[in-house]
């Protein structure tokens, strides 16, 4: 699996419809096609859609056919003492059994909701979809997708599961807990203070009404809990002097030009005298990956 101090730090021929979803795809994000050149519109005038998104990644099976398959290549396994997910975790990591990792469904559930159905860019990326697969799951594990969004998903593809298709190029899976450790701890804070203070923030921005990672806000919001550690310490440093998280806000940028540029506002108001301050930080969410452009620094609300 992908390390999160890395995140935190920078056989059988597929279905019918499989091939149906992936060729509208391919018409929409290829760089060579007009509808997914930079900048270009496609869908009547919808521009092109990103996605960088936080959840869990389910595999499934499409059709009773490929659940059949499945068990007898786990009968061709040495699954003795093992349980249903560890010999499903077993199976698919075989090289032999990887016709059977291409007919699976991969679906992105956020807040337990499916959002997304993932396909990948390069069929060499299939290793990131079965790295996502744990023996044992629990709740605090976390998938990170980054890619293109398609069109929805025809009903043969997925057992009648109709939700946008992703071409993801990235995936990191990681847990929660090891991703909070990696964050780099401010030098006058301790261990203990710190975890807290990092737990909630990174809860609060997962939370966000409907953060499904496709909107210019929540992408931005997204790639700052992942890869930016500044904000952590600047709530760290809220907290140590009595002052509690009041909000989170993205805002387009004044200087957006021919970039386009967000503004991610963070709002801290003092326990005792609810005086507020803020400070901001500037993320270009132009392409598929977003990237700062400005530090965090002081906000001033203009009159």
């Amino acid at each position: 699996m992908s390390e999160p101090a890395a995140v935190m730090n920078q056989g059988n021929a597929v279905a019918a419809a499989d091939d149906m979803a992936a060729t509208a795809l391919r018409a929409e994000s290829s760089p060579g096609n007009a509808c997914g050149a930079p900048g270009s519109n496609c869908n009547g005038g919808a521009t092109r859609s990103y996605v960088y998104a936080v959840g869990r990644i389910e595999a499934r099976f499409p059709n009773l056919a490929a659940e059949k398959e499945f068990a007898q290549a786990t009968g061709r396994t040495d699954t003795a003492g093992k349980t249903d997910q560890q010999t499903f975790q077993a199976v698919l990591t075989k090289r032999e059994h990887r016709y059977l990792v291409r007919q699976l469904c991969w679906v992105l559930t956020i807040q337990g909701l499916e959002t997304y159905l993932l396909l990948p860019r390069d069929l060499s990326d299939l290793d990131l979809l079965v790295e996502s697969i744990r023996p044992s799951p629990g709740p605090n594990d976390i998938d990170v997708v980054i890619g293109v969004r398609g069109p929805i998903a025809p009903p043969e593809m997925c057992n009648g599961l109709m939700i946008p298709i992703v071409a993801f190029d990235q995936i990191y899976s990681f847990q929660r807990d090891t991703l909070l450790k990696a964050i780099p701890k401010p030098e006058k804070t301790t261990a203990a203070q710190f975890a807290p203070v990092a737990a909630e923030l990174f809860d609060r921005i997962m939370l966000l009404t409907d953060n499904a990672g496709s909107t210019d806000e929540h992408r931005a919001l997204n790639y700052l809990a992942m890869r930016y550690p500044a904000i952590y310490a600047s709530a760290a440093d809220a907290f140590a002097r009595d002052f509690s998280l009041s909000g989170v806000e993205v805002r387009p940028s004044p200087l957006s030009g021919t970039r386009n540029l967000v503004d991610v506002i963070f709002s801290h108001t003092n326990r005792n005298t609810d005086f507020t301050e803020k400070s901001y930080v500037r993320v270009d969410v132009s392409e598929e990956f977003p990237f700062l452009v400005q530090k965090l620094s002081p906000y001033f609300d203009r009159s």
